[in-house]
Parts: C-alpha cells; sequence; structure tokens
C-alpha cells in the first residue's frame, strides 16, 4: 500500500512536471467558461468529464490540451493556471456579480431590471439623467425645444455616431426604434403620441396628443433606447439575444443563466470606456455572491445580506456604497381570484403583518416600511396618511366579517431572485407566510425562475406574489405604471389587477397636467385612494446598496438607471 502511494505521489507530480513544460510551451486555453477567470469552476468542468472521449463540438472543451481524451493531465494544465486575487484585480475587466440573469436585450421588449442593467450599457437614450440626480441632460440628442402648449418636441441629433454594427444612426433609426411596439411604454404610445417624424437627417419631431408632463423623463428611460434597424432586421425576433446599439459598450456573447459579455466601444460619443471589458456574472444566492467578491472572482456585488453588512465594512478589501433609491418592494393581491376581490380580506392582510420588525429584521437599517406607492423622497408623497396597524385580533375579525372565520388556503409567490426592494425574497416569503398563519391564512410558498415569474404574474396566475419598481423622478413612473387600469390590461405590469375608475380619472389627469402643484394634489389623492382600496401590502423602501473591491474606482451611486457603470475604472495592484 505504501509503495503504491508512491507511486500516484511520483505520477502526479511528473504529470505537474508535464503539464507545466506543455502550459509554458503551447497556448493554454484553461478559462473553459469564458468568465474571463480561471477558477475551481473551471476545475470542476474538467473533473466531471475525466475519462470520457470529448466531443469536438463541446462547449465548454475540457480536452484543454486537445490530446483526444480527458485525463489528469487536463486537470493539472487548469490548475496551473489558476487565477490569483491579484491577478484577478490587475486585469482591466470589470465583473459585475448580480443575483440573476437578463430576460431579454430588446428594450422594446424589456419589463425587468435585470435586462435594463445590461441594455444601460449597449443602448443610448435621446437623453439622459444627469450623474447621481434625475435632472435631463443631452444623450444621442444635443437640443431640444417644446412648442408652447407642450405639444411638439424637435430634437437635433449628434451627428456621424454609428451603431456597433457600423451603420449610421440618423433621424430615420429614432423614428424606427421609438415606433416599435413597447412592453414597457404601450400605454404612454398609445394614450400620447400622435406622430413621430424625421424632418430632416439629423432632426426630429415629436407630436403629442396631450400634453404629457413627465415626457423628457420618459424619453430618458431605457425602455426608449435607439437599436440599430438593420440588426433588428437581420436577426428578427432573435434581436434580444443579439442586441446592437450605439452605447459605451458592444455586446460579444450571453451564456443564459450565467454571464454576459461586453466589450468597450472605442468609439462612443463620449469617449472610450476605463474599462476594456464588461461582465455581468448572474450568482442567486447573496452569500455565494459575496464570497466570490471576497475570493476576488467579481469587482463588485448587488444585494449584500444585510447581516453580512458588519463584515463588509470590517473589511480594509471592501468598500460599501449606500444611496437612497427611488423604489418600493410590494405583495400584490390578484384582485380578479377571490377571496382578493373583497376589500376586507385585503384589509385583514394588512393588519395581519408586522412589516416593522420584518424589516428591522431582514434589511438591518438598510430598508424602512412603506405605506405608499412612491418613496418618501419623491414629490407629492403624502406622511399624513397613516398605514394600517399590526393588529392580529382586528385582521381575524375582517376575516370573518368577510366570510371566513376560519381563514382560508392561497399561495404567496416568492421573488426568486435578490432585487434592491426584497433582498432575500424566500427569507421574506417565510416571514409573511408566519404571520399570516397566525390569523388563520395557510399561504403555501412557491416560486419560479426569474423569466417564467414575471410571465406568470404578467398573465395573473398567482394569488399573492411579491414585486418592486423603481423608476424615475415622477410619481407618473409609479403610479400609472403599476395601478392604472391600461396597465391591468395582459400582459400586466399592474399585477394586482386594481381597476377603480376613479383613481385611473385622477392617474391620468395628472399625467396631462403641467402644473406641479396641481399634480402633488391629484397624487395625493391617489395615495388616499390606494389606502382606502389596499390592492397590496406595500412592504419596504430600500437603500441601494453595493459592495465593491477597493480596486475599483469612480463608480458613483444614482437613484435612477445603471448608466453610473459607464464610468468605472480599475486601480492597478
Amino acid at each position: 500500500m505504501k509503495k503504491l502511494s508512491i507511486i500516484a505521489i511520483i505520477f502526479i507530480l511528473f504529470a505537474i512536471h508535464i503539464s507545466a513544460i506543455y502550459a509554458e510551451n503551447h497556448t493554454v486555453n484553461a478559462d473553459l467558461n469564458s468568465d474571463g477567470i480561471v477558477n475551481v469552476q473551471d476545475l470542476v468542468i474538467v473533473a466531471m468529464h475525466i475519462g470520457k472521449t470529448p466531443d469536438a463540438t463541446q462547449t465548454p472543451n475540457p480536452d484543454v490540451n486537445n490530446d483526444g481524451v480527458i485525463n489528469i493531465l487536463d486537470l493539472v494544465l487548469v490548475a496551473t493556471k489558476l487565477t490569483t486575487l491579484d491577478q484577478t484585480l490587475t486585469a482591466n475587466t470589470f465583473v459585475f456579480g448580480r443575483g440573476g440573469d437578463s430576460v431579454t436585450l430588446d428594450p422594446s421588449r424589456m419589463l425587468d431590471g435585470e435586462s435594463a442593467k445590461v441594455c444601460d450599457m449597449i443602448y443610448d437614450t435621446l437623453v439622459q439623467y444627469r450623474g447621481a440626480t434625475t435632472d435631463i441632460e443631452p444623450a444621442l440628442a444635443v437640443t431640444w425645444d417644446s412648442s408652447a402648449d407642450g405639444l411638439i418636441w424637435t430634437f437635433q441629433l449628434r451627428q456621424n455616431i454609428q451603431f456597433h454594427d457600423g451603420t449610421p444612426f440618423n433621424a430615420d433609426t429614432v423614428v424606427f426604434s421609438l415606433s416599435r411596439p413597447n412592453a414597457l411604454a404601450r400605454s404612454f404610445y398609445d394614450e400620447f403620441i400622435s406622430q413621430i417624424s424625421a424632418l430632416d437627417v439629423y432632426t426630429v419631431q415629436i407630436e403629442l396628443k396631450t400634453p404629457y408632463a413627465p415626457f423628457l423623463s420618459t424619453m430618458a428611460s431605457s425602455e426608449n433606447a435607439i437599436v440599430s434597424p438593420a440588426a433588428v432586421a437581420h436577426f428578427g425576433d432573435n434581436f434580444g439575444d443579439n442586441p446592437v446599439g450605439t452605447g459605451p459598450f458592444k455586446f460579444v456573447k450571453w451564456d443564459k443563466g450565467d454571464q454576459i459579455f461586453l466589450t468597450a466601444n472605442e468609439t462612443h460619443w463620449s469617449g472610450k470606456p476605463t474599462i476594456d471589458k464588461l461582465i455581468f456574472r448572474s450568482i442567486p444566492d447573496n452569500a455565494d455572491r459575496f464570497m466570490e467578491l471576497q475570493m476576488g472572482n467579481i469587482h463588485t456585488m448587488e444585494f449584500p445580506n444585510p447581516e453580512d453588512l458588519a463584515q463588509v465594512q470590517s473589511d480594509p478589501m471592501l468598500e460599501l456604497l449606500m444611496q437612497p433609491s427611488l423604489n418600493v418592494g410590494y405583495l400584490a393581491m390578484n384582485m380578479e381570484k377571490p377571496p382578493f376581490d373583497n376589500l376586507k380580506v385585503r384589509l385583514a392582510i394588512n393588519h395581519a403583518i408586522n412589516k416593522a420588525e420584518i424589516i428591522e429584521r431582514l434589511y438591518h437599517g438598510t430598508g424602512i416600511p412603506a405605506k405608499s406607492p412612491i418613496p418618501p423622497t419623491l414629490w407629492s408623497y403624502d406622511d399624513t396618511i397613516e398605514d394600517y396597524e399590526y393588529n392580529p385580533e382586528l385582521a381575524k375579525q375582517l376575516l370573518a366579517e368577510a366570510g371566513f372565520p376560519d381563514g382560508f388556503e392561497t399561495t404567496l409567490w416568492a421573488l426568486p431572485v435578490p432585487r434592491p426592494y426584497i433582498p432575500n425574497g424566500q427569507a421574506l416569503a417565510e416571514e409573511l407566510q408566519s404571520e399570516l398563519q397566525n390569523v388563520g391564512i395557510v399561504a403555501n410558498i412557491v416560486t419560479y425562475d426569474w423569466r417564467t415569474y414575471l410571465a406568470k404574474t404578467e398573465l395573473g396566475e398567482h394569488d399573492m406574489a411579491m414585486l418592486g419598481w423603481i423608476a424615475g423622478g415622477d410619481p407618473d413612473s409609479f403610479f400609472y405604471y403599476l395601478l392604472s387600469k391600461t396597465t391591468a390590461e395582459k400582459p400586466a405590469l399592474n399585477i394586482a389587477f386594481y381597476k377603480n375608475d376613479e383613481m385611473h380619472d385622477i392617474l391620468v389627469r395628472a399625467r396631462m397636467s403641467t402644473d406641479r402643484g396641481e399634480r402633488t394634489e391629484l397624487y395625493k389623492q391617489a395615495q388616499a385612494i390606494f389606502h382606502r382600496d389596499a390592492p397590496w401590502v406595500p412592504l419596504a423602501h430600500a437603500q441601494r446598496l453595493l459592495v465593491i473591491n477597493n480596486s475599483v474606482k469612480n463608480l458613483n451611486l444614482s437613484p435612477v438607471g445603471w448608466k453610473y457603470l459607464r464610468r468605472v475604472a480599475l486601480e492597478s495592484q
């Protein structure tokens, strides 16, 4: 036995020696999953295939030395190329760790933040938010003006700009992009846009049917990005997997469920990005993502577990960034399904949930209880509205009055990915489940992958479902998108399927008025109606959190969108 052990050790040392010589004299592709890093994941790929004959078309190909067999030599070759922490951080490739994958990279079909995050790198809009503010500044349009009645907007465009496929950007491409069916902004286009026309090569005119107060902020939103007409024609329904814009980063490839690779656009109108490559890695578990950051395999991570924040703040290699954000997390009750069409049931659920304690346990000071669809930092917020008190006995009484003295059984859909407004959907679901159980409601927790979750809630398949919203600096982008009758049409953004004529009328009047004082009063009325009808349990408004390695420079969070990543830089270690 001892002789066999010695022979095994000699064989391993010999294999390492041979592999090292091979690696010195040959180009070795040890980064099997093409994530820009040679790490344990690459070793696992080889280990899973040892002893097998490789398929020449297999991707990734674990036959590292291409000798026709997958064996220990391939494993050792990868081991000799393992990326150290220092190597990871000195490469001019920025790796962003996030909680979930994108659904589509076609801005006109985009409905989720993970898709918008990447789209903000690939595409430009006519105008954009300035830095960490909600002020509007030029982007693809350099100047603009409107008629006295606010109905005609004229944009002068940048000249000599090309899409990533080499085709020219001009007024016709803007008309094409803004005339496409738009999943997120469909109500805006249907209700407000009369005509979009090219007056000349670099002048676009947008004519509105009625005045629309948040028009410019809508034009700054990711869903209104400008796309390459040639690429849309070429890829058709697959354009969302092959995006082409004018933005500071070009699309390279997308490993679904894993990573999206981008490379710098050296001719971007704002200048070449400081980093050469940008990788978005999907790591669903917050703890796993934090470990990857500590190991140096990613440069930054979203949605740390709140209980890990003290460890982050004590680590000299890490920095915690926090920014007040315009968001809300909520539990929507599907009013198309009994018993949630009963107001007393909805009120009972609001009284059954101790939001303050839940948020203290799960958010650790990074969130506050919500009582409104809009955050308290947004103008028109009405702090005089009193939130429903936590009162389980009153909840039981309301259920009895609604005809459910013994409660009822239902489903509670848990958010499958961490989001700024709900950092841990499963943990929150378990808290809510326990609270509801105390008043006799048996809530069975269900969930799906992110893409499926969104698709099913848009079609109203849920009973109760968690979701949230991040928007710009106008109350319209919360109220109308989440609570109007228009957006309750399937596929819906209003997943409570709340359809109230009084509320809808107020929201329409508010978005058409150009008087800030009048709009403020209308949105205060809307908050009172929302409180009265209780289509949701508004849960939390949360800080925007990002943990970065201290080699990351020039990263300043903004309250809206993800364009702050365009300016990021890496310091050589």
